[in-house]
């Protein structure tokens, strides 16, 4: 299409506009009562939000509740401008008001429309993509009210390039770009309830949970961006030229995170750790909380959370308390007197850890001399638990307080290191 015949469709429908609406005075009388309007919507929201919020924080109702109903605050002014706007039609009908009201019943549609939108748009956890839906749903619908819709879409189809055989406008971009954060949003939207859904499969491993919903949302995720792009207008076909340079630059750029996805599928087909696993990696001590398609979420005894990238589970050591066996052996290191039977010592440090509630009966707690220390006879008391996720140090420090207790019991002294100290004052010689 010829330059000078783009600009003439560009400039058609704002000089349309603008003799229409903005070069009437008695549009800008209703200018005048549309900003009245909004004035006193305004005075109104200052006056009543403060008051009602506090009233809704003092509501026994869940905390989404309350949020909406702050939400839905946030629209007085609209409601109480289009409410205003409304009288103001209406006294026009009644012959009060002598000049036309186009301009503001055309404001009141306006309102209307954006009111019922940001309601809808509440269904929508995540406020980013919230206020994006409402402002561009908002967009068409005024669009559409004030009669250019068509020509705004005729005139965003005029600009565009030529490549070949393809050509890529302005509207398809515009059409694809909203297609594709709707067709995303949904894609998530569904992959999380299936997610959840499968979470409930008690027949299924923890593992294969975790695997098949993340196939779930990679699948749907393709899918969706799949329909966006062809929605633009664009061949896939085109696509794949350059499929050989995107595929090299991915390589490089994308090489960390291709590598932790991999090794994310890898440890979920392998087993070799699973959501309530307890594992050791590099000091850190806890269980697998949450496996996701970058890291696995390690929640430790203090309730931090480590994020580690997958690519360490499989190129670094990893000690899995939980795997295969969730019994696991604790090692308790002790010294008593010499004076005392070393037998006798055995079978009381036997008997004080099977005592205690979380130690295993079978196998059942043994004890061995394993030193003759400087000054004690040194023993290893080595017992089994199976619930490891309920913390070690935590039932070494009760196995040691049983022993103290046993110890007290029997009169069996625990020694300590002795030195002594001898002082000789050296005498000063007289040169």
């Amino acid at each position: 299409m010829p330059e000078d015949e783009t600009l003439e469709k560009i400039y058609e429908p704002i000089a349309s506009f603008s003799h229409k609406y903005l070069l009437a005075w008695e549009n800008w009388l209703q200018f005048a009562v549309i900003l009245t309007a909004l004035l006193a919507g305004w005075f109104l929201r200052y006056r009543l939000v403060p008051v009602l919020t506090k009233r809704i924080d003092s509501l026994p109702f869940h905390f989404r509740i309350r949020r909406a109903l702050k939400n839905f605050l946030k629209l007085t002014l609209h409601m109480s401008a289009a409410f205003f706007l409304l009288i103001a039609v209406q006294l026009k009908e009644a012959g009060i008001i002598p000049f036309d009201m186009q301009v503001a019943a055309a404001a009141i549609s306006l309102l209307v429309a954006w009111i019922f939108i940001r309601i809808a748009a509440q269904f929508i956890r995540n406020s980013f993509f919230r206020h994006l839906v409402a402002a561009v749903a908002w967009v068409i619908a005024a669009l559409s009210i004030m009669g250019v819709l068509e020509s705004t879409a005729e005139t965003l189809d005029s600009v565009g390039i030529t490549l070949g055989d393809f050509r890529l406008s302005a509207l398809s971009v515009t059409k694809g770009v909203i297609s594709l954060f709707v067709l995303l949003y949904i894609a998530t939207f569904l992959s999380s309830l299936v997610e959840r859904k499968i979470y409930k499969v008690s027949a299924l491993t923890p593992s294969s949970r975790v695997l098949i919903s993340k196939i779930v949302r990679v699948a749907l995720i393709t899918f969706a961006l799949l329909i966006g792009i062809t929605t633009a207008g664009v061949d896939l076909s085109l696509l794949a030229v350059l499929s050989g340079a995107i595929g090299l630059g991915i390589g490089f750029g994308l090489q960390k995170v291709v590598a932790n996805l991999f090794s994310g599928m890898l440890l979920l087909l392998d087993k070799s750790i699973k959501p309530g696993d307890i594992i050791e990696l590099q000091g850190t001590f806890g269980w697998v909380d949450h496996m996701g398609a970058r890291y696995t979420s390690i929640v430790t005894r203090d309730n931090k959370s480590f994020l580690i990238p997958n690519e360490n589970f499989i190129t670094q050591q990893v000690i899995n308390w939980s795997h295969g066996n969730t019994l696991v052996r604790i090692e308790v290191r002790f010294g008593v007197d010499y004076r005392h039977n070393p037998h006798e010592v055995k079978a009381i440090a036997e008997q004080a850890a099977t005592n205690l509630e979380r130690i295993s009966k079978d196998p059942s707690p043994i004890c061995h001399l394993v030193e003759f220390g400087e000054s004690a006879l040194i023993f290893k008391l080595r017992f089994w638990i199976n619930d490891a996720e309920k913390g070690v140090t935590n039932v070494k420090g009760a196995v040691m307080l049983s022993l103290w207790d046993a110890f007290k019991e029997h009169n069996i002294k625990i020694p300590y290191p002795h030195r002594e100290v001898h002082v000789t004052q050296k005498q000063s010689i007289d040169t």
